[in-house]
């Protein structure tokens, strides 16, 4: 086996690694896709042998890219035009998957996620999620070990104290999520008020669409009466989908042209909608099926 070969295939063996670092630190698969590529071409720079440890020069060099790319992003971020919310990506978690690690590419997780800066974020997804010691994220970040220790726990405090305090079983969130689809693309208001939560948010991402909210909205009233509306708008094809989204059960809208919109709910400890999160800009559907008008 040639040189070249065997440093082809020890990226190929860390590449998803990369990626799923990457994307929960970015929240985003086409930019994952963008660092792991910039990855290999840096990688592709070096000459074959002279790394010691592929899998440490991989991971750090992906890591600070993708830290200098939220830098970049916070500025852009400040044009887009109403609430911003990761891409939605299929998953299919395996029964052994960590939990720590299936709950770290939630919705709810990645949004969280958004409010660390790019370093506590880094630090955060390579020692809490994939469970690289102090050190080794210390060479990736390039800060020493002590200012990465106070990075972690300054992260850990903050999402220890934001995070969703509960986390429905999967099954039920699957009943719920199809529940809710039938009764919004029925028009059954009663039927949805009975599956919300009276303190209900809705996120709707779709950068500036003239049927979305540009605000979050909350409370029953408020979220009714999108629905409400928006029930005239639907197409008469439209169709709501199963799907596994972001390490658990979502739902797609669909019409004969593609895919329209991507909902990802959340439960409260009654089994009811406490959050709503519409993915609807097409840019981030595109990995989900072509999109629909």
């Amino acid at each position: 086996m040639s040189g070249q070969t065997v440093f082809t295939d020890d990226f190929q063996r860390h590449r998803g690694l990369l990626f799923q670092l990457t994307y929960r630190m970015t929240g985003s698969t086409a930019d994952a896709e963008d660092v792991v590529q910039e990855t290999w071409l840096r990688w592709h720079r070096v000459e074959p042998g002279t790394v010691r440890d592929p899998r440490a020069f991989l991971v750090r060099t992906a890591t600070r890219l993708a830290i200098d790319h939220l830098r970049r992003e916070r500025v852009r971020r400040e044009a887009y035009i109403g609430p911003w919310l990761p891409e939605p990506l299929p998953s299919t978690p395996g029964p052994d998957e960590p939990v720590a690690r299936t709950e770290s590419v939630s919705m709810a997780m990645l949004v969280l996620l958004e409010s660390l800066s790019p370093l506590e974020r880094a630090v955060f997804v390579l020692h809490d999620v994939f469970e690289f010691g102090y050190p080794e994220v210390a060479e990736a970040v390039g800060r020493a070990e002590p200012a990465v220790r106070q990075l972690a726990a300054r992260a850990r405090a903050h999402v220890r104290e934001r995070r969703p305090r509960y986390n429905a079983d999967p099954a039920l969130r699957r009943t719920v999520t199809d529940r809710f689809l039938k009764v919004c693309l029925g028009g059954d208001l009663s039927g949805l008020m009975d599956v919300l939560a009276p303190d209900v948010a809705l996120w709707a991402d779709a950068n500036g669409s003239n049927e979305m909210p540009r605000e979050v909205l909350y409370g029953w009233d408020a979220v009714l009466a999108f629905f409400r509306d928006s029930i005239k708008l639907f197409p008469p094809d439209i169709a709501a989908l199963p799907a596994d989204l972001n390490g658990g059960p979502a739902g797609l809208l669909a019409t004969a042209d593609g895919i329209a919109a991507a909902v990802l709910l959340d439960l409260d400890e009654q089994g009811r909608v406490a959050v709503v999160r519409l993915v609807r800009n097409p840019e981030k559907l595109t990995r989900l099926g072509p999109v629909g008008a």
